[in-house]
């Protein structure tokens, strides 16, 4: 069965271990595991933590040096895609398309100049802010001092504080552009100016149920139904903090949490706004999925859970790709 991910961290993770190799190596995503998966498309988030950086602009300029490195020394398996009709031609040509995308949207410096750049290099959805404020808005507020956490789940819902007057301007440019709205890590106050702001599709590329798993991180019902209205999409991630309540932190990712999910969108709002985000090689517990290669493994469970194979298939790549023919 064809795969669409909405969202990975694997670029960041070679710029920051140049030793590994795209082909093959002991991340969760890489040629031969997307080879095996049979994806048909990956998204490949540029992640900027800017309380690593001092300049979150360059940082993200040198991730997308280094996703250019990765498609041009493999241009026979895989290419970018910036337009539907890329993805229709790379799968014609038997090559896996590659979808840029930009996870904390803060990397422009004030310039919606930068924005439109961005937009000329291939980038086709944007996570406005990862887990520190930025020029566009605001995440779920952190407890305690912000640096004092990395990928943490020690957050609390944040209803005050949302986009800036500039964060106003920068998603309505995104919608001028063509570029997807991501409101994954965004506070609860920052995903309502957006639905006010914005008029299109929205998505929440790595993003679970509240009411199953009570993560800052994840959507309440009323947030779901929101997204489903407007014709966006939902990537259910497989970090086990956000699939289900945990006695530990990075608890495991259970397929069964998996499932436990999908079913409650699904019965809540439609399955069309629900696909995969799975996150991965930007999380780090134990997965029964360990990696793209794996990703059958969930559609099985969804099989024995009694979803019929048209059904999963949505969940999988339909759905996905009619958003990119859409906005594309």
């Amino acid at each position: 069965m064809k795969v669409i991910d909405l969202h990975c961290d694997t670029v960041s993770e070679l710029y920051l271990h140049p030793q590994e190799s795209f082909a093959s190596n002991s991340f969760a995503v890489d040629l031969k595991k997307l080879h095996q998966g049979d994806y048909l498309v990956q998204n490949f988030a540029l992640f900027t933590d800017r309380s690593k950086t001092q300049d979150p602009k360059h940082h993200a300029l040198a991730l997308y040096d280094r996703f250019c490195q990765m498609m041009a020394e493999h241009d026979d398996e895989i290419a970018q895609a910036r337009t539907y009709a890329d993805i229709k031609q790379n799968a014609a040509a038997g090559k896996i398309s590659a979808v840029l995308t930009l996870e904390d949207g803060g990397v422009v410096d004030h310039d919606l100049g930068m924005l439109q750049n961005w937009y000329q290099m291939g980038v086709r959805m944007i996570a406005l802010t990862w887990n520190y404020p930025n020029e566009i808005g605001y995440p779920q507020r952190m407890i305690g001092q912000a640096s004092d956490f990395h990928r943490s789940v020690k957050q609390v819902i944040d209803e005050q504080h949302g986009l800036t007057d500039f964060g106003i301007e920068y998603v309505r440019t995104m919608e001028e552009l063509g570029i997807l709205i991501d409101v994954s890590h965004l506070s609860d106050a920052g995903f309502w100016d957006v639905m006010h702001y914005s008029r299109g599709p929205i998505v929440a590329s790595h993003s679970n149920a509240r009411a199953l798993c009570p993560a800052a991180r994840n959507l309440s019902d009323e947030m779901i139904r929101s997204i489903a209205q407007r014709g966006g999409l939902i990537g259910i991630n497989f970090c086990g903090d956000f699939l289900e309540p945990q006695t530990i932190e990075n608890g495991p990712s259970r397929i069964e949490a998996i499932v436990r999910q999908i079913l409650y969108i699904r019965n809540l709002a439609g399955l069309d706004c629900l696909a995969l985000g799975t996150d991965f090689d930007g999380i780090d517990c134990q997965r029964e999925i360990e990696d793209a290669s794996q990703i059958g493994k969930l559609a099985e469970a969804l099989k024995k859970a009694g979803m019929p194979d048209d059904e999963i298939e949505k969940i999988y790549y339909r759905n996905a790709l009619r958003l990119a023919r859409q906005m594309f």
